[in-house]
């Protein structure tokens, strides 16, 4: 079956279309639609304090004549650097407002990272929580910033410098109106995504007005509209919103659905908890890592999260096992997507209204064509047979324009009307997709190709295992070797040797990991994400440092 025949078409609901119309708009209508359709309704809840439709419309304005008043023009970069809260949304819609980009700087970044980001972009102005406002001072010498303006939670008092202000002084800097700035909608860079890469040097993925808008409206054709969606929908924002997942999912997502985001700074299990038990929300995205958490909790049944309706994952693979047991738990549907900062992101998803495949990231979104490919010497793309694997290819309104300043990087991923996403897939004869591994983390050892998640499937069933990363390290007789790092369940006990004595059961021999490595953590992104990356580079330093 080959893609061209969209296989999974068949399993779209009725009220679901293949083919969306999509209007070329500024990125700010998601706000002033949602002005229209739903005014007085609350929008944004934070811990005590709500906002309804028209209050953040309003702030927005404000903020947009303050910041227009101080110099910010069409093209300019507003980078943010909060964690969840009102304010991110307040800047993501004034920066678009007057036709910038956002620029999203991870709070967790440390000095050199700031000004590496600031650099890139080139940004002028900034906003930053107060408790890292010390940090981006330190570094601002260095870079084109010249305006910072400080969001404060009321958590500490800061000694600001440089003409910089409060979030509240600065709204009362400026009466008058922002001029209307006219926008074009695939051209115009609405945000720059920063994200990791195989060189591990950060690049600014540009998503324009039209691919977010589009990712938005796709979304919200799949998942939504085949719902019974009550009014005003609580939806639980803990998703990182400087993370793409959390930007489109819930923070943009919230605006077209007409949602109340309630609003946490950060994943934090216990505070999870009790806001689901209080705010009884109806739909909540994650990542596995979250997921993972919520199960390791034994009382988990006592704060309703039987009673959330939808649930989705992305970000990264979800166990399978780990899935089933959240799904035994919650007696509920836990429904894996896929997508990458590339697609803006969302390009798969296992459809609420029909099979569920576990394991599988589902079939593509409305608009969104996906193919398995090998790349040609000679730059073309050449199907794999069905069910044989290649690297995975999308095509669609969501894929972005490229990367900021870095020519040869776009060339390399987008191939005329395709973006290759670098991952390793398989699609069924019913188009359901399935990942099998990132292309850059598979591991060749002897000559055979091992692919990490499926060792981590098998040691995810063990009992003992919490949380576990597979790798492939450097061996001199096999090239590359499997080893893996585990962090065990509180009160659990296990060694090595049983755990390999295990993998044995479900794995050919050159698939057992030959080292395996316990950890009280392991390294994770902002998201929540695990990160190889951070493990390899440990690696590689080892092996550097034993050569000398």
């Amino acid at each position: 079956m080959a893609y061209s025949e969209k296989p999974w078409l068949k399993y779209y609901h009725q009220d679901v279309s293949e083919h969306l119309q999509l209007e070329e708009r500024p990125l700010t209508s998601l706000l002033t639609d949602s002005v229209k359709k739903y005014g007085d309704k609350t929008a944004l809840t934070f811990y005590h304090k709500t906002f309804t439709f028209k209050e953040v419309y309003g702030i927005v304005e404000q903020f947009a004549a303050c910041l227009h008043k101080a110099g910010f023009q069409k093209g300019d970069r507003l980078a943010i650097m909060l964690p969840n809260t009102p304010h991110y949304i307040f800047s993501l819609f004034v920066s678009v407002r007057l036709g910038g980009a956002a620029v999203q700087v991870n709070p967790m970044y440390v000095e050199r990272e700031i000004e590496y980001t600031l650099n890139d972009s080139g940004a002028r102005f900034m906003v930053v929580l107060d408790a890292l406002y010390p940090k981006v001072k330190s570094v601002q010498k260095n870079t084109s910033l010249e305006k910072v303006i400080v969001v404060s939670l009321g958590q500490q008092q800061v000694d600001l410098q440089d003409g910089d202000l409060l979030f509240e002084d600065f709204l009362k800097t400026s009466a008058e109106k922002a001029p209307e700035v006219e926008i074009d909608s695939k051209q115009d860079v609405a945000v720059l995504q920063y994200t990791g890469g195989t060189t591990g040097v950060s690049k600014g993925v540009m998503l324009t007005h039209y691919n977010l808008l589009s990712n938005v409206e796709q979304v919200y054709e799949f998942m939504f509209k085949a719902l019974e969606v009550p009014d005003n929908p609580k939806v639980m924002s803990v998703l990182p919103m400087f993370h793409i997942y959390g930007l489109t999912c819930n923070a943009f997502q919230g605006f077209r659905t007409g949602g109340n985001q309630i609003i946490l700074p950060r994943f934090e299990l216990q505070e999870v908890l009790e806001t689901v038990k209080r705010e009884k929300p109806f739909q909540m995205s994650g990542v596995p890592t979250m997921y993972i958490a919520l199960n390791s909790r034994p009382d988990l049944e006592e704060y309703g999260f039987d009673q959330i309706e939808h649930y989705n994952s992305g970000g990264a693979a979800m166990p399978v096992e780990q899935l089933k047991k959240f799904e035994e738990r919650t007696g509920k549907k836990l429904c894996e997507g896929y997508g990458l900062s590339e697609a803006s992101p969302v390009t798969h998803f296992n459809p609420p209204f029909a099979e569920r495949r576990i394991g599988s990231i589902g079939i593509p979104m409305p608009g969104t064509v996906a193919r398995v490919v090998i790349p040609s010497d000679g730059g073309s793309l050449e199907d794999v047979p069905q069910g044989e694997v290649g690297e995975l290819a999308i095509n669609g309104p969501q894929v972005m324009k490229g990367y900021w300043d870095k020519p040869e990087e776009t060339e390399a991923v987008l191939k005329g009307d395709w973006l290759l996403t670098g991952d390793l897939a398989r699609m069924d004869e019913d188009g359901y997709f399935s990942i099998v591994d990132r292309k850059k983390d598979m591991i060749i050892a002897s000559g055979y190709n091992i692919y990490p998640r499926e060792i981590e499937e098998v040691l995810y069933q063990h009992p003992a295992v919490q949380e576990l990363i597979v790798l492939g390290i450097p061996d001199e007789y096999r090239g590359e070797t499997v080893k893996a790092y585990i962090t065990l369940k509180e009160g659990e006990q296990v060694t090595e040797d049983e755990l390999m004595t295990f993998a044995r059961k479900y794995l050919a021999a050159y698939k057992v990991p030959t080292e395996i490595e316990f950890r009280e953590v392991l390294p994770k992104s902002a998201v929540g994400k695990l990160l190889k990356r951070k493990l390899r580079d440990e690696e590689v330093a080892k092996k550097t440092k034993m050569s000398k």
